[in-house]
């Protein structure tokens, strides 16, 4: 039985004032850190339907970003924002810069679209916390993909309430060029084996 962790290394996550400097120096446990507006969103490592959901959603957007000039990464990789607001989308997309991949989210400095999958653990941070940070930092789209009952929240800035999606999902980041599409039923599918 192993040995619980002295409350002195676990994080204080009732306190509302955290950094990007202090989440960095905490210890690497398996446990996703994110900070957004000092508050500590603490979840843990993710379900294989999760990352089958991340894959799937991954493999559909990297062609169709390459094309446009821009880049598809997924977690884990920091979006810091400034010194109180760090996020790991699942999934985002960010231009490249001056014809080469980034190496840091600061040499772009905005996403082109975040895509977060809900799990049990995360509903609240990604329907409301992480939805108020990327509707403030200008995110044209955020969308929150539900695995469990097969549907896609798409949100933008200055959205009051999501777009619902069940059967298609369209995104053209650029006028003037052909949209992707995403049949949801078959991207489902595939998600769930």
């Amino acid at each position: 039985m192993a040995m619980p962790a002295p409350s002195s290394i676990l994080p204080d996550v009732t306190r509302r004032n955290w950094t990007v400097e202090e989440r960095n120096a905490l210890p690497d446990d398996g446990n996703r850190y994110e900070v957004v507006d000092g508050e500590l969103l603490v979840t843990p490592a993710p379900s294989w339907l999760h990352q089958r959901a991340v894959r799937e959603l991954s493999v559909r957007l990297q062609t169709f970003a390459e094309g446009l000039g821009l880049e598809c990464i997924f977690a884990p990789a920091d979006v810091t924002f400034s010194p109180r607001r760090v996020a790991e989308p699942d999934v985002f997309i960010v231009p490249l810069v001056d014809g080469r991949p980034a190496a840091r989210f600061e040499e772009v400095g905005r996403l082109v679209l975040a895509v977060e999958v809900l799990s049990p653990f995360s509903v609240r941070a990604d329907r409301d916390v992480k939805r108020r940070l990327y509707q403030s930092e200008g995110v044209p789209e955020y969308w929150i993909v539900d695995p469990a009952n097969r549907f896609v929240e798409r949100w933008r800035p200055d959205d009051d309430a999501p777009e619902i999606l069940i059967e298609a999902l369209t995104w053209q980041p650029r006028e003037g060029v052909s949209p992707l599409l995403i049949d949801l039923p078959a991207y489902f599918s595939r998600v769930h084996g």
